[in-house]
């Protein structure tokens, strides 16, 4: 039964983490194989489990020790449509894998049940195409049919929202924002910028993002930004009303840009203390957003230092 699909907690205030860059931390500093970068290939057997399970037991632990709340993401961010052919999967087993996955996350949850902030299961759903550079437009009634499936999938589960992750246009999120709202999902819209800050079509963000509450009626329920290193985007968050939608940040941890990224042979992990310094910083400026975690690059010791940066001046700041 989903606990909070009427009300998401983080949107009451209050300090919510995620997990990192889950692929790269699992490839990179595990020796982890992921096929086809799509993590929920790994739950089709008992050692990919484990390493999923180890990986998120890790943020669990850290948010309970924090009292925040947990943002638990299913690791379904490919298990669609667009990646099938790749990764030779029918529609019966992406419709299995989607439930199968939330089960998993569903178990964790029940683990650290003790967790002193809640954990709301969230279905992480990725962009037909990639996620630094889409290789086509998709208009938004094409992208709404498109997503409908995998939400029809997750609506039946215990979840309790889903993000749009990684997406890189305007016109695809109003599509999954739509067809999320139809089969009664909370969403999050998390949208890639390139190192000015825009999206990977050149559309500026907030753009963006009036572009798509202006086409659903606000139908998201918040806005983040990921997969780009804070300097990338700091100078495009300029005050507005729009910026007020933002209520998280999941950065990469390198400069790089993303064409960089996909050349790079070996993981550019940044420097964690200065990752959540950079962090601190931002939010000083834009202190609604309450909602912290990482993208490429980064791990559990870089949300460990956002969560000690941050949670302690939001504890000092309680105390004044």
């Amino acid at each position: 039964m989903a606990g909070f699909r009427a009300r998401l907690p983080q949107s009451e205030g209050g300090l919510f983490l995620t997990d990192a860059g889950l692929e790269t931390d699992l490839i990179f500093n595990h020796g982890v194989e992921i096929r086809e970068f799509a993590a929920h290939t790994l739950l089709a057997d008992s050692a990919g489990r484990h390493a999923l399970a180890q990986y998120f037991r890790g943020f669990l632990s850290l948010a309970d020790t924090y009292q925040t709340g947990f943002i638990l993401d299913s690791p379904t961010w490919k298990a669609h449509r667009h990646w099938a052919g790749a990764l030779d999967s029918s529609e019966r087993e992406l419709a299995d894998i989607n439930r199968e996955a939330i089960n998993f996350i569903a178990d964790l949850r029940d683990e650290f049940a003790g967790n002193r902030g809640p954990v709301v299961l969230n279905g992480v759903i990725g962009p037909c195409g990639d996620a630094y550079a889409p290789e086509a437009s998709i208009h938004a009634g094409e992208a709404e049919a498109y997503y409908a499936q995998q939400l029809s999938w997750l609506a039946a589960t215990e979840v309790d929202m889903v993000t749009a992750l990684t997406f890189t246009q305007a016109s695809e999120a109003i599509g999954i924002v739509k067809a999320a709202n139809n089969v009664g999902l909370p969403i999050v819209v998390s949208f890639t910028v390139e190192t000015d800050g825009t999206l990977p079509t050149g559309q500026p963000l907030g753009d963006a993002i009036v572009e798509v509450d202006a086409s659903t009626r606000r139908g998201a329920a918040y806005f983040m930004i990921n997969c780009a290193h804070p300097d990338h985007f700091r100078d495009a968050l300029h005050d507005a009303e729009w910026l007020r939608r933002i209520k998280g940040l999941r950065c990469n941890a390198s400069r790089c840009s993303h064409a960089e990224l996909d050349e790079a042979e070996t993981l550019d992990d940044g420097d964690p203390h200065e990752f959540s310094q950079l962090y601190r910083a931002l939010i000083s400026n834009i202190p609604w957003v309450n909602v912290l975690g990482g993208c490429c690059g980064s791990d559990l010791r870089h949300v460990s230092a956002i969560a000690s940066a941050i949670n302690g001046d939001r504890i000092t700041s309680t105390r004044k």
